[in-house]
């Protein structure tokens, strides 16, 4: 069973659209601890990660998958078939493009396009059903080797984008430190040349009262 879907935004991990599965048992089985690491995965996928991966959370999956610098990811049971899972994850991608793919750069508040909501229930029903899933076609070929995709623990995914952060953090940090002393110098520069104009200055006045007492 797909137990929680979001889509967001490549990059700053912006949350475009989301949906859980409506059962009540299963909210409570997946609510804060999981929809917090939904979230904190979509921060710290990026440009350079896997265009697909599976990561193991106990006893669930999260896949995702990158497309068209879009983050689609899907918490899962353990049990839940990969291809299916990931034939899933392609439809909301293909669907999302065409309808939304334009305006994903633009976008500044989350969930600003709620409204998918609507086709991520469809697919899902779709792609949970034995019987509906055999009628589908047009499936990616790639997805035939989705059990290659090697799976990686949360912790250790979550505790490197941690790393990562900090690092991006202490870059940001002397980057700043450098423009600051980059400014101070400007400003000793201008404190320098000034005095030495008001000393060049003085040196001219006192040269003319000089010339000036000695002539008259």
């Amino acid at each position: 069973m797909i137990l929680q879907t979001i889509i967001a935004r490549l990059g700053d991990g912006l949350a475009l659209a989301a949906s859980v599965q409506d059962d009540e048992q299963v909210l409570r089985n997946t609510a804060a601890t999981y929809q917090n690491q939904a979230k904190r995965l979509c921060r710290t996928l990026n440009a350079s990660s896997e265009q697909m991966g599976s990561i193991l959370s106990e006893p669930y999956f999260f896949h995702y998958l990158i497309d068209r610098g879009v983050i689609y990811l899907a918490l899962c049971e353990k049990q839940f078939n990969k291809s299916s899972a990931f034939a899933y994850l392609q439809d909301l991608a293909q669907e999302f493009a065409n309808q939304n793919g334009h305006k994903v750069e633009t976008v500044r508040r989350p969930y600003a396009f709620v409204e998918f909501d609507n086709y991520i229930v469809k697919a899902r029903r779709i792609h949970c059903d034995s019987r509906l899933r055999s009628n589908l076609t047009g499936v990616n070929r790639e997805l035939q080797d989705v059990q290659r995709i090697m799976v990686k623990n949360i912790n250790d995914v979550l505790e490197r984008g941690d790393h990562l952060s900090k690092i991006d953090q202490k870059a940001q940090q002397l980057s700043d430190l450098a423009k600051g002393f980059k400014k101070d110098a400007h400003m000793l520069n201008l404190r320098s040349g000034f005095a030495k104009v008001v000393a060049l200055i003085l040196i001219v006045v006192f040269l003319l009262l000089a010339i000036r007492f000695w002539w008259f």
